[in-house]
């Protein structure tokens, strides 16, 4: 069934963040949304302008419609409204025995306060009944530390100093897993928790473990800052529609295809011809690559260490395991997987007929390399 995933958080007007974030996020992982508006904000990528918070029994009232009817896999909890919603929707979600993934909203990417104290003090009730709580460094400071954690917290690392950004796991007691990614030159980053923590809820809703939701989640987040669409004058919204054909997850997906050619600027020049955008150009090795608008990559490859023979290529987030299961079935392999110059993990095999095979990693790689055109 599709996993049906009860958002509880606000509205925001210019699309970037909030419900808005959220709904494009968890239908992208294919997932079915149904919301409980704590508020309405007027705001857009510089800031918010006006905040009208919903009442309290309204927002309870939306939560026992979806529930009692369509039923909920996984809820995220975003900005909540006040202290009273915070309590009365405690009080109600206690009675549920799903995953709970609480953003502790505090303070728009632009600055703006979306939460008083005397809500802040009430998170503790919903940190308390929550599967994970997602805090930025400045939200973990403000909850109290890591002292003040209950559950399994990730902490995340974007507001941190330097070029790499490090998002922990951890409880009280230890470190369970911790990730890490170069930051992402981009000021479309409205919406970068709201589109996190409503990725995990989804995941957790579709039964995935949430080591590896939480994985999957931050390659979902990154993708979408890759293809963010650059709109508004300040922090702009992600680009959640443009994950399209990337392996996030375990499911194998044909999503890059390699023909050989006899003459780069002729192949360039058709497959541009055809509509397809160039988006890595290697002439010196006779390399090309191509996306598609729905998220498909097409190569050419010629010169006289290219093979001239069609190469599928399927990808894989746990591309090692996968190996070993076909391995351990009896395929035959002409090469392990191996960590290519181009950024990509890559097994080789060939079928039946000797058509080559790549089962491969590349992530963000693929339609987002150093080298992008």
């Amino acid at each position: 069934m599709t996993a049906r995933i009860l958002i509880i958080a606000g509205s925001d007007s210019g699309g970037g963040a909030g419900i808005q974030a959220d709904v494009k996020t968890v239908t992208m992982l294919g997932g079915h949304t149904m919301t409980a508006i704590t508020a309405i904000t007027a705001q857009n990528t510089l800031g918010v302008q006006a905040v009208h918070l919903v009442p309290t029994a309204m927002v309870i009232a939306q939560i026992d419609s979806v529930v009692s009817d369509i039923g909920v896999d996984a809820i995220k909890i975003g900005m909540i409204g006040s202290a009273e919603t915070a309590n009365a929707v405690a009080e109600r979600l206690e009675r549920l025995s799903v995953p709970i993934i609480f953003d502790p909203v505090m303070i728009a990417t632009s600055g703006s306060v979306l939460a008083d104290g005397d809500t802040i003090a009430a998170f503790e009730r919903l940190m308390r009944i929550a599967t994970l709580t997602t805090p930025n460094l400045p939200e973990l400071e403000a909850l109290g530390g890591k002292a003040a954690l209950f559950g399994p917290t990730l902490i995340k690392g974007g507001h941190s100093e330097g070029d790499m950004i490090i998002d922990r796991l951890v409880s009280q007691t230890r470190e369970i897993a911790r990730w890490a990614g170069t930051r992402i030159d981009t000021t479309s980053t409205h919406g970068t928790g709201c589109t996190l923590a409503s990725a995990i809820a989804c995941l957790l809703g579709q039964k995935v473990e949430l080591v590896e939701a939480i994985a999957q989640a931050r390659q979902f987040v990154r993708l979408a800052l890759h293809g963010a669409p650059r709109l508004g004058s300040g922090h702009g919204p992600m680009g959640q529609g443009s994950v399209r054909a990337d392996a996030l997850g375990a499911a194998p997906l044909l999503n890059q295809i390699t023909l050989g050619s006899s003459d780069y600027a002729v192949s360039v020049a058709f497959y541009k011809a055809l509509g397809l955008r160039q988006i890595v150009d290697s002439p010196g090795n006779g390399y090309a690559r191509f996306e598609t608008s729905g998220g498909t990559t097409l190569s050419i490859h010629g010169g006289a260490a290219a093979s001239s023979a069609t190469t599928l290529y399927f990808e894989s987030a746990r591309l090692d395991d996968w190996v070993a299961e076909l391995v351990a079935q009896g395929l035959v392999f002409d090469q392990m997987p191996t960590h290519e110059s181009w950024l990509w993990r890559e097994g080789r095999l060939r079928d039946p007929h000797g058509n080559i095979i790549c089962l491969y990693h590349a992530g963000e790689n693929r339609r987002y390399p150093p080298w992008r055109v």
